[in-house]
């Protein structure tokens, strides 16, 4: 147990130190080519924080364990959404801007909506026996995600700054690359550790295997995104911590999900209408902040309002264990 609870120690401090570093380094690279940080976010940072959900629902998936994969996934974009902007809009309020208004919240919305209706196609269209998440529908979803990444380049006409950040430090093109490589690999490694030892510590004190998957299991895997958009919000740089969310999640459902379903077909079944309704609540609460009180912005009185159903979501866990 002790030695779980260092692992566990370890494993914060080695996501910590790689958030800042692939901060720093991510928002070099966004310069120096004049991408927005906003869309660096959405994806070399929430892409590569997306690596501990990747690695835990394709070896789900190799295992043709579907609840796992999916559970982590869903677990995790509920996570990203409502403590991860929560505590992002607390410590500081999140801007948002007229691009991600116009695409990247209604995507976050429409990719959710697809997941759920391709999850239950068997209770909502009658195909099939099961609510299944097939190996078409694996490549529906990494279609989309290819044509996602590239529009995300191409259309980076949004360079909107009233965000008044602190000096940021410019790095030559190595040092730049160096540092967004360890700091991913100090979030992979210290997410696995924080997994791992979670886990053991969990069965330790008795928790069932599903309790862990939803909730711990979950929550360790978004550490390396709560690690980079707090301290991207300490250093006052909202754009990249909401990119990082939003990146995160459509990454998570559209590559990690369909690079999972086109390994194993994935069984829908383990998902409940709370869970899935939570999910999509969320990533509608997020584009609600931006279009209203005539502020494009989450605020701390959102951020709250986030961190609260969040805490309803887990009340609701516990008391269905």
């Amino acid at each position: 147990m002790i030695s779980q609870i260092i692992f566990l120690i370890a494993g914060l401090l080695l996501i910590l130190f790689g958030a800042n570093y692939l901060v720093d380094g991510s928002s070099s690279i966004a310069r120096r080519f004049g991408l927005s940080e906003f869309v660096i976010g959405l994806t070399i940072v929430g892409i590569g924080t997306s690596t501990p959900e990747m690695v835990v629902s394709f070896l789900s998936a190799f295992q043709g364990k579907a609840d796992m994969a999916i559970g982590n996934v869903v677990g995790s974009n509920i996570f990203n959404t409502l403590m991860i902007l929560g505590v992002t809009a607390v410590i500081c309020p999140v801007k948002i801007s007229r691009n991600a208004v116009r695409k990247d919240l209604p995507l976050n919305i429409s990719v959710t909506a697809l997941l759920i209706i391709l999850g239950l196609n068997a209770t909502l269209f009658g195909i099939g026996k099961d609510n299944v998440i097939s190996r078409i529908d694996g490549i529906i979803l990494l279609a989309i995600f290819a044509w996602y990444l590239w529009s995300s380049f191409k259309n980076d006409s949004d360079q909107e700054s009233s965000e008044e950040s602190e000096p940021a430090k410019n790095y030559s093109m190595p040092i730049s690359i160096v540092m967004i490589l360890g700091g991913l690999a100090g979030l992979v490694i210290g997410g696995r550790l924080f997994v791992n030892s979670a886990t053991e510590i969990a069965k330790t004190l008795g928790m069932s295997e599903k309790f862990i998957a939803i909730t711990i299991m979950a929550a360790g895997t978004s550490m390396p995104e709560l690690a980079t958009s707090v301290v991207a919000a300490l250093k006052k740089r909202g754009q990249l911590a909401l990119g990082n969310v939003i990146g995160s999640n459509i990454s998570n459902i559209l590559f990690i999900l369909g690079g999972s379903a086109l390994i194993h077909p994935l069984s829908f079944s383990g998902m409940s209408a709370v869970d899935l309704a939570t999910l999509f609540i969320g990533s509608v609460l997020i584009l609600t902040s931006a279009i209203t009180f005539k502020k494009k912005q989450v605020d701390r009185i959102e951020g709250l309002i986030l961190l609260a159903v969040e805490a309803g979501y887990m009340w609701y866990l516990i008391a269905n264990l």
